[in-house]
């Protein structure tokens, strides 16, 4: 699937930012996500300190010296307000300029929309990390990360035309290499407990496919296929 629109059946479509031999897979993903997500919320619910796996991770972690130190900076600031800034809009203007409004719309709603849920989700976990007023689960950074990964490898599996299975591993492999890095980065500065970041990965992986799949249902709502 290439360009802005596919050709199926004489009829001409705008391309899918889901594509549909994905959608089955990615829904199961979705839904295991979101249990991730709920377990780990009532496990760590009230708590102020690291649990056991947090410990342990942690201590690998926590406080790299240089360069180390400096590049889990550089990572934690793509999650702050201005680097988030720089990879939306480069992302939205590059989609834009294809002419691609759909996949503009899924990289600004899908990242946005991820990070709003672990807002909703921090005070309802109530967990906290270095002081009272550090809401720490689910962690923000990670779930934008992922989020903005996992939009731009469906986009890419969808221009591709890759296969259910290969388009898959691609979102996930995007998905889990972009949370692996900003969790750790979260990890290395303090910011979170490991298990903060993999709720904000996961956050990232049942948000973002619900919106790629409303996208979709939207804009062929509001244009209905013409033959």
């Amino acid at each position: 699937m290439g360009g802005t629109v596919t050709v199926t059946d004489g009829k001409l479509t705008a391309a899918a930012v889901l594509p549909v031999v994905m959608r089955g897979r990615l829904a199961v993903v979705a839904v295991l996500a979101s249990l991730v997500v709920l377990l780990l919320g009532v496990r760590y619910a009230g708590d102020t300190g690291p649990g056991r796996t947090d410990a342990r991770i942690g201590e690998a972690a926590y406080g790299v010296g240089a360069p180390w130190w400096h590049l889990a900076h550089a990572t934690d600031f793509l999650g702050d307000p201005g680097g988030a800034l720089l990879l939306l809009t480069a992302g939205v203007v590059g989609c834009l300029r294809a002419r691609r409004t759909r996949a503009a719309v899924l990289l600004l709603v899908g990242p946005g929309l991820a990070v709003g849920v672990t807002r909703l989700l921090k005070p309802l976990a109530a967990r906290t990390i270095n002081g009272d007023d550090n809401l720490a689960f689910p962690s923000g950074h990670t779930a934008f990360l992922t989020a903005f990964a996992l939009a731009l490898a469906l986009l890419a599996a969808g221009r591709s035309g890759l296969g259910p299975t290969s388009g898959t591993v691609l979102a996930l492999a995007a998905a889990s290499a972009a949370g692996a890095l900003m969790g750790w980065a979260q990890v290395a500065t303090g910011a979170h407990y490991p298990t903060d970041t993999v709720g904000g990965c996961c956050t990232a992986l049942a948000v973002v496919p619900a919106v790629a799949w409303a996208v979709d249902r939207l804009a062929e709502a509001r244009h209905p296929h013409k033959g």
